[in-house]
């Protein structure tokens, strides 16, 4: 994965929730951000709160960028071995989407599907969550603290508006201080900017990154 993929990705933009019925069972699939595995188990909490008279509740999750194995896990939870969370995870891991966390809640319908009847059914409700679910970027960002003298603002303003950053807060005493959030893969961007805006007197410090 590259450093560019790290930091920016697609991620749910909300929960969603879709219903498929297969040889009388309901499957519910309930999709939400997990931005770490403790979101992601407590997101399944939830779900087996919420419906427990469910017979399963099946969930798989990746916890960080897409495709990443770094921070993931799946449950069966009562199913046959290997027919519910490892293929729900498969489905995620080449998804594009990071973050995300799937629940498949099953009640069953009284006829039984077969190990391959049951993988097929645990994906496509997967694949169906995907396709209704809205995502947004994720984006890591960057707060840069500059200082400049008062001369200097309007420009240093109209550069940090070019890098696409945004100005968390000002305080003005002898000089201008601008706190500044970047993206953190415009950094160099806008320190280049920044230093062609003052003649290179800018004074800039930074603190450590922080997601959006």
């Amino acid at each position: 994965m590259t450093d560019e993929r790290a930091r920016r990705f697609s991620v749910p933009a909300r929960g969603v929730r879709v219903e498929d019925r297969i040889e009388k069972s309901r499957f519910i699939a309930s999709a939400a951000r997990a931005e770490s595995a403790e979101a992601a188990r407590a997101f399944v909490d939830l779900l087996r709160a919420e419906l427990p008279d469910a017979t399963h509740h099946c969930f798989a999750f990746v916890a960080g960028p897409p495709g990443s194995t770094m921070d993931v896990g799946a449950s069966d939870d009562g199913e046959p071995s290997g027919t519910a969370g490892r293929p729900m995870l498969s489905v995620l891991l080449n998804s594009g989407v990071g973050e995300i966390v799937v629940v498949v809640t099953r009640y069953f319908g009284g006829i039984k599907l077969g190990k391959g009847g049951l993988v097929r059914a645990y994906t496509g409700a997967v694949q169906h969550v995907l396709r209704e679910m809205e995502t947004t970027e994720r984006v890591s960002t960057r707060d840069v603290r500059i200082v400049v003298s008062y001369p200097q603002a309007d420009a240093v303003r109209r550069a940090i508006e070019r890098a696409g950053a945004s100005i968390v807060e000002e305080a003005f005493t002898a000089e201008v201080a601008f706190t500044i959030r970047v993206p953190d893969d415009r950094r160099d961007e806008l320190e280049r900017g920044l230093l062609d805006a003052t003649g290179g007197s800018v004074r800039i410090s930074a603190s450590d990154t922080m997601p959006e």
